[in-house]
């Protein structure tokens, strides 16, 4: 049969369009109006209310917005973070300083792509070949993963925002990054053409030291750099002055957060129910991560139902759950809907779309993949028991939704859910002797290393 499309074939899909009104109708609201908008179901809007069996008693205050840059996962575990800070020091509003990590993932991720790059030459892949390609494609970009985040905290600790606020490449990153990406391919092409020239590894580090000087004062010159210690003066909610410091960020995080929130008690669990990868096994994905000599990224693959329940666990026991998701897939944005009947594509265009495939195959066909992190703060039940719905805190600002948060139905967490960060105290025994195992390693390109954003 003749793969061209032929006059022929072409009037007759134009003859069986035009026969069907519902086609022309749909066209002309179609071409005035956005076509998701159009599909959103009136009646699971009606449905959808933010009442909840269980919330955390305190939920944190402002409703934060990452803005026009991809640091979801580091708002939304800052978000959780702030929960249990706010009610030890009796606050009534507080952000940590998203900027303060972001400054430093972005020094220390540079550094780990050079230095990657740099091994990945050694062992003589070829600049051509899938996996430099693919590393040279997108090197730096914002988002990030549980495991990049404890690293940069460990490390760099935390600090309030009021000491280190946004700048404009914080809420558009954009530009700086790309002048980053610029630099780095740049830098990529000196550290092969050292490595080709036989340069020694101790020739290859001081080449990289002498990139990352630049690269220092780029990041430095469009972020602001923060300050080594801070003193910070406060009011609580009984308007009692308080003053802490001088200190290090690392010390404010170990003295002051850390006995509250430790980001070495928690637990990155993954769903992923490809064949080839099974449950109960520990994986990993080739050169994904942000920091040399840092934690990888270690991905504990376990049935959605369990994620389910542990993060039902931890918010009746008052704790909030970061989390990994598909975010746009089956999303009321403006009402603030994550449910898999709030569009019907069907109506609108005579077939379906984005649910069509299983999970699985979704994710082997590039149709799905972990895109956004925020965070779980309430659950609902029904008479059984059953998880319905969580109340979710996000961080596109207070106009969306119940003034910021949403709503995700359980059944939508089923399909476009991937991960969530737990209090090793809720976990089974099983399952955490699974971190145990020595990791599979998963090519760089699979989708399980996609990043959050």
């Amino acid at each position: 049969m003749d793969a061209v499309l032929s006059r022929e074939l072409l009037e007759k899909y134009r003859t069986s369009f035009n026969s069907d009104p519902k086609n022309i109708l749909a066209q002309n609201v179609c071409t005035k109006y956005d076509p998701f908008e159009v599909c959103l179901s009136r009646r699971r809007l009606q449905e959808s209310q933010h009442v909840f069996t269980y919330k955390i008693e305190t939920e944190g205050k402002p409703i934060t917005n990452q803005k026009s840059s991809g640091r979801c996962w580091l708002f939304a575990a800052l978000n959780v973070m702030r929960v249990p800070f706010m009610k030890a020091f009796n606050l009534d509003e507080f952000e940590f300083s998203q900027g303060h990590l972001f400054f430093w993932d972005k020094i220390e991720r540079c550094n780990f792509f050079l230095n990657t790059f740099a091994a990945a030459v050694r062992r003589k892949e070829q600049i051509e070949g899938r996996l430099i390609t693919f590393l040279l494609k997108d090197l730096i970009g914002d988002g990030g993963q549980w495991d990049m985040l404890a690293n940069v905290i460990n490390k760099y600790g935390v600090m309030p925002k009021c000491k280190f606020p946004e700048s404009f490449s914080c809420d558009s990153s954009l530009k700086m990054n790309q002048i980053l990406r610029s630099k780095l391919r740049e830098y990529a092409r000196e550290i092969n053409e050292l490595v080709c020239r036989d340069g020694s590894d101790a020739d290859v580090q001081s080449l990289i030291q002498q990139q990352m000087s630049t690269i220092f004062r780029i990041v430095g010159i469009c972020l602001g750099i923060p300050d080594e210690t801070f003193t910070w003066t406060y009011y609580d909610k009984n308007k009692a002055f308080h003053s802490i410091g001088p200190i290090t960020p690392k010390e404010f995080y170990d003295v002051h957060l850390r006995p509250l929130f430790d980001v070495n008690e928690k637990v990155c669990l993954v769903t992923d129910p490809r064949e080839s990868n099974k449950y109960g096994r520990l994986y990993t994905v080739d050169c994904l991560g942000n920091m040399i000599d840092g934690r990888k990224c270690i991905y504990n693959n376990q049935p959605v139902e369990l994620l389910i329940k542990l993060a039902a666990d931890s918010i009746r026991n008052g704790e909030p759950v970061w989390f990994g998701c598909e975010v746009s897939k089956r999303f009321a944005a403006k009402q603030g809907l994550e449910d898999l009947e709030a569009q019907d594509f069907s109506v609108l265009f005579g077939t379906d779309i984005q649910t069509t495939m299983p999970k699985a195959d979704r994710l082997l066909y590039s149709e799905s993949a972990m895109t956004h992190a925020m965070a779980f703060t309430g659950v609902a039940t029904d008479e059984s028991g059953a998880v319905t719905k969580f109340r979710v805190e996000n961080s596109w600002g207070d106009d969306r939704g119940d003034k910021g948060y949403l709503v995700m139905t359980t059944e939508w967490f089923k399909e476009f859910g991937f991960e969530v960060v737990v209090d090793k105290k809720f976990v089974p025994q099983d399952v955490l002797n699974v971190f145990d195992q020595d990791p599979i390693v998963l090519p760089a390109w699979d989708p399980m290393g996609t990043l959050a954003l």
